[in-house]
């Protein structure tokens, strides 16, 4: 399916915005392969399956999914440390530190399916600036496709869902958005347009977006040429 820039430009009004982490504000992909791919041998389990259930879901309930005999609480603190010390490759994305800087700084949180010790680091190798409290997999009791991570980041704004734009790049993460109510923005970084179908727009990366503070309506102008399918 081929991709386009559309003709028009859009705005979409918020309040404040939700981010991904990985395949969003940094790209972390190597590491995330790297270390499941060890897991997974290390469990004698399908390495490529694995990898493709665990983007965009808390590593907790993706082993509980592959390999139910096992503590899923204590294969994560392994696979968090394997993450934690691959840190080769991670890098800030596109147009990252620029939207960020425009945004107020009590209007934006992080709502990630890593635990809060690995996203620290990751957020902290690249330079990323962290809001004083982010979402992360060990805060919520369902993680993403359920919105819960996302009412979760919604309420730490101290905003309804819908007064929320989330920014994703998975399956997982585009149908938790959705479901929260929230407007959601994706990018095509770690899956393919099709599993996209739960965003209302698609973006190249966040170099596309324009953020604006809209001071007599108390909102965020975010601006964009989504792409057309």
């Amino acid at each position: 399916m081929g991709l386009s820039i559309a003709a028009s430009p859009v705005q979409v009004l918020c309040k404040g915005i939700l981010f991904d982490m990985d395949g969003i504000l940094i790209s972390s992909l190597g590491s995330v392969e790297r270390s499941w791919t060890k897991w997974a041998r290390m469990r004698g389990i399908d390495a490529e399956k694995t990898i493709q259930i665990a983007h965009g879901r808390r590593s907790v309930e993706t082993i509980a999914m592959l390999q139910p005999d096992l503590d899923p609480n204590e294969e994560t603190a392994l696979l968090e440390r394997m993450e934690m010390d691959d840190t080769d490759g991670v890098a800030v994305l596109p147009g990252v530190q620029a939207l960020l800087k425009s945004l107020p700084k009590d209007r934006w949180t992080v709502v990630t399916s890593a635990t809060g010790p690995l996203a620290r680091v990751r957020l902290g190798f690249v330079g990323v600036p962290m809001p004083e409290e982010i979402v992360t997999a060990d805060m919520v009791s369902e993680g993403k496709p359920h919105p819960a991570p996302y009412l979760a980041g919604a309420k730490l704004l101290g905003l309804a869902p819908e007064e929320c734009a989330v920014f994703e790049d998975s399956e997982s993460g585009a149908m938790a958005g959705r479901a929260a109510g929230c407007t959601v923005i994706a990018t095509p970084f770690s899956h393919p347009i099709e599993a996209l179908s739960a965003a209302h727009y698609l973006v190249p990366d966040l170099a596309a977006v324009s953020a604006t503070v809209v001071a007599d309506r108390d909102a965020i102008a975010l601006r964009f040429a989504p792409l057309a399918v």
